[in-house]
């Protein structure tokens, strides 16, 4: 079997953006969950602030980082007005996502019904400022790796039902996706392999019944590399090796590529930033960081009236 580099196995091309579709449904859910269900109430909001009343705000950054999931802002407050029946909010953004932002910067300016700026408030808060966090997260990961190489791939960490959202933060930050899920590339890990009883069985038996799905296959040692090597792999996870035990995997794998053609080898587990740099030196093409997703602090943002 031969693989393709991650960027080409995603079903999310690096420069696309947010499946509005996605977006609507994402926004709708997490106002579901505030607003206790549709169309839902904000008793104190709705209580103080006359639905006629207007205002403007900004959203804000509160910490340096890299923002991500903008598109978000304009979905909540449109969806926030449309389920009580409020005018129209509008949404001018002064950076785009991927930007990088320090703290106090203004990121957008937000017009119209009092009511509708803070109903949404939190909601688009909550989104925003995770996907920003993820953004953030990778970014400092793809600075430490330039100039080496290799490329910092996000894993299947991911937050339940905001995995897109997160995917697309990691491409804004400057990461590459590595798959979707379980359904568009075949991982051979140990389980798979004992109970396919070796790895090339694994991999026999994906190629039957998924062809033409991409394969590949978790390592722990240099000889279960070979071998998976040997049993037609040509895309390797190479699990939670010291860096020595690492670089003599990728010069064993190196010196087979002349014979067997191009092998892409990802290093996996136990990953730091400050190792980053030391393990792209062992010459893999990839780093994947479950971290970006699973660990990453969101970004401080804020939404401030400054008017009414």
């Amino acid at each position: 079997m031969t693989s393709t580099s991650p960027s080409a196995t995603s079903t999310a091309d690096l420069a696309s953006g947010l499946d509005p579709a996605w977006v609507t449904d994402a926004v709708r859910r997490t106002l579901d969950e505030d607003l206790g269900g549709y169309p839902g109430r904000d008793v104190t909001s709705q209580a103080t602030i006359a639905a006629s009343s207007g205002a403007m705000a900004h959203l804000m950054a509160r910490a340096d980082g890299v923002v991500a999931g903008l598109a978000v802002v304009q979905e909540t407050v449109t969806q926030v007005s449309d389920r009580f029946g409020l005018a129209p909010v509008t949404v001018v953004l002064d950076v785009a996502d991927g930007a990088r932002v320090t703290a106090g910067q203004r990121l957008a300016v937000l017009t119209g019904p009092v009511q509708a700026i803070l109903i949404a408030e939190r909601s688009l808060l909550n989104l925003a400022s995770r996907a920003s966090g993820v953004a953030t997260a990778t970014r400092a990961w793809a600075d430490r790796l330039a100039g080496t190489g290799a490329m910092v791939l996000d894993t299947r960490k991911t937050t339940p039902g905001l995995r897109a959202l997160e995917k697309f933060a990691v491409r804004a930050g400057g990461g590459t996706n590595k798959r979707m899920g379980l359904y568009d590339v075949a991982m051979v890990k140990d389980n798979h392999v004992v109970a396919a009883g070796s790895v090339a069985g694994a991999i026999e038996a994906v190629a039957a019944a998924f062809p033409g799905v991409l394969v590949q296959v978790e390592a722990d040692t240099q000889a279960q590399a070979l071998e998976a090597i040997g049993a037609g792999a040509r895309f390797l996870l190479l699990d939670n090796m010291a860096t020595p035990v690492l670089a003599a995997t990728v010069a064993a794998v190196r010196a087979l590529e002349a014979e067997v053609g191009p092998v892409e080898l990802e290093a996996t587990g136990n990953l730091t930033l400050d190792r980053a740099a030391e393990v792209a030196g062992t010459g893999v093409d990839y780093l994947s960081v479950g971290a970006l997703t699973h660990s990453a602090p969101i970004l401080d943002l804020a939404l401030d009236l400054v008017s009414r």
